[in-house]
Formats: C-alpha cells, structure tokens, sequence
C-alpha cells in the first residue's frame, strides 16, 4: 500500500513480478512430476538454460514451503488450511533435493 498525506495513494502489486520468466512455470517440473522425472523434462524441454532451471528450483522451493505450510494449518484444523497439501509439498521438497 502506498499512502500519502494519510489517504490510500495507491498499491503495489508484486504477485506478477516474475511474469514472462519460464522458472515460475517450469517449477511444476518437481511439484507436478514423479521423482526423477524433472532431469527426463529438462532435456526433452531443451529450451532451459541451467540458471532458468537453477531459479525454476527455487521457485518449487517456495511453493514446496507454501504447500506445507498450508497442509500443516488444515492438519491443526487452521482457517483455510488443506491437510491433503502437506505430503504434495513433502514430495515436491524431497524431489527438488534428489534433484540436486
């Protein structure tokens, strides 16, 4: 939020700061893949250099995170927690290891 002399001035908006960057997309690469598949996507993809696919796994990273985080609230019967998301982050973090 942006505010100026007390009044809302404006809001800056960062969710669409990484838009046109591939890594954002090619995260699904771990969080959506069965384990050892990611290597399989990267070459068949051939159009990843390895600092986009350096940065599309951290991207998984943070979402791997977000999923647990979100899994572990609905575990503890937390508002807008989803028990079922916490082993799919579990499984993304281990496969963005392995993949290390």
């Amino acid at each position: 939020m942006v505010v100026r002399d007390g009044m809302l001035a404006g809001v800056i908006d960062f969710g669409e700061m990484c838009a046109g960057d591939p890594a954002t997309d090619l995260s699904a690469a771990w969080i959506l893949l069965p384990a050892g598949a990611a290597s399989r996507f990267f070459d068949a993809y051939e159009q990843a250099d390895e600092a986009t696919i350096t940065r599309a796994r951290g991207w998984a990273v943070l979402r791997a995170l977000g999923l647990i985080a979100i899994g572990q609230n609905g575990r503890l019967g937390l508002p807008g927690g989803k028990p079922t998301w916490e082993p799919a982050g579990c499984a993304t973090f281990e496969r963005v290891l392995a993949a290390s």
